[in-house]
């Protein structure tokens, strides 16, 4: 399953990212690097994928999920070097 999910990386004073999703409130990670914040994002989601089975709750409305052969749409965050 591919889902587009709304994520906010906040940074921290300490160094690295607390990762939490507006629409999914059980989702919260970290990491230090972005990528670091988006493959620990995966997992968290794994996981509350299970809260709700296990509940019998469905995906908010907000999730937009596909099946891996559609394109998927992607949103991301890049750094440019400052000339």
């Amino acid at each position: 399953m591919i889902a587009k999910i709304p994520l906010i990386l906040e940074p921290q004073p300490e160094g690295g990212y607390t990762v939490t999703s507006p629409v999914l409130p059980e989702l919260i990670t970290e990491g230090d690097t972005i990528v670091e914040c988006l493959v620990n994002a995966e997992d968290a989601f794994a996981v509350v994928l299970e809260i709700c089975e296990d509940e019998g709750r469905s995906l908010p409305t907000e999730i937009q999920v596909d099946d891996a052969m559609s394109p998927v749409s992607v949103e991301a965050v890049v750094t440019v070097p400052v000339r």
